[in-house]
């Protein structure tokens, strides 16, 4: 998934999910807390990948049990409306900080919604020569 939408939120707290995005995924999600106070969302055979992963870590592991809890007790299941919605749960809206104003951004093989003034304070680019550096071990080969 690629590109970037801005929409907004409904008193309901429903967001249209644009035709490009649900012809990519489908009509039933999983959506989640994302690592930036964004929100992630899941076509149920991506979300089964990124869960398996989740799954796989040593529970052992303080981090790695803080991590499962993170994204899987938050997670829940969404339906698209006849109009292309879904219905963002409260908690989660409270968690991303939306109120009115959203940005929905595919982003390889989820989406994200953003708030726009967060979405601003976490996705500047003046340092990608620097961010470049520090990847260059994953080969990315640019």
């Amino acid at each position: 998934m690629l590109g970037q939408y801005d929409h907004t939120i409904d008193s309901k707290g429903r967001v249209i999910i644009p035709s490009k995005f649900r012809e990519q995924m489908g009509d039933a999600y999983i959506i989640t807390r994302g690592l930036d106070h964004n929100l992630f969302v899941y076509a149920p055979d991506e979300w089964n990948i990124f869960e398996a992963k989740i799954r796989a870590l040593p529970m052992g592991n303080s981090d790695a049990r803080k991590l499962s809890r993170f994204f899987l007790i938050g997670a829940q299941d969404v339906v698209v409306d006849k109009q292309g919605r879904i219905t963002i749960p409260q908690t989660l809206r409270k968690y991303a900080h939306l109120e009115k104003d959203v940005i929905l951004a595919g982003n390889g093989n989820h989406l994200e919604i953003w708030d726009p003034v967060i979405y601003e304070q976490m996705n500047t680019y003046d340092d990608m020569d620097e961010v470049a550096e520090r990847m260059d071990g994953y080969n990315l080969n640019f």
